[in-house]
């Protein structure tokens, strides 16, 4: 094919999640940041509403946090195993919330622009992996309503739709069982 780009196409073949656990600092300074949040807005959005936004968190910020969303997830039942995964949570060196903001439209369905903001995330996730850094897309109990609108400045009607955790890569991850396509595809 005349517009085929290999390049790309071996990265998607090969493209691997890094756990928080395995990324280390420095993060991407801010105009890089900056750039890779670009690259993330270039995302289907019909009706071009940009129905989403970011919250970058900062090391301050989520060495600020990790006690309180322990606290949360303490006070909401979480056994002493959850409240240890949660006070760990925020260990990566820089965060983004991707924060679904939909818009009110006669035209274009909220669950769309959901979507859309789910597409932010990928997007952002494969900048920063392309970009050379580890990184994953995580949700969470910070993403819970409760929390996100007490502590991480989300509006009533807004949804953080993923927590993209960047840094530096540390070993390799195993690559997890990949599902099997044919089983999965229906030609009609």
């Amino acid at each position: 094919m005349q517009h085929t780009d290999p390049a790309t196409l071996s990265f998607l073949r090969h493209r691997r999640s890094h756990p928080p656990k395995l990324l280390s600092g420095p993060p991407p300074a801010r105009a890089e940041l900056m750039d890779l949040l670009e690259l993330a807005a270039r995302v289907p959005d019909h009706g071009k509403l940009e129905p989403w936004r970011f919250a970058v968190l900062e090391r301050a910020t989520l060495d600020r946090l990790a006690p309180v969303l322990a606290d949360f997830v303490a006070a909401n039942g979480g056994d002493e195993t959850a409240v240890e995964k949660a006070r760990s949570a925020f260990a990566s060196p820089v965060i983004v919330a991707v924060i679904s903001t939909p818009v009110d439209s006669p035209k274009i369905p909220e669950w769309e622009q959901f979507l859309s903001a789910g597409a932010v995330c990928l997007e952002l996730l494969n900048a920063a992996l392309a970009a050379g850094y580890g990184a994953a897309w995580l949700t969470g109990p910070a993403t819970q309503p409760e929390f996100a609108q007490t502590h991480l400045g989300i509006a009533p009607g807004e949804r953080i739709v993923g927590l993209i955790h960047i840094g530096q890569r540390g070993n390799p991850p195993p690559d997890r069982p990949r599902p099997d396509i044919a089983s999965k595809t229906v030609f009609l």
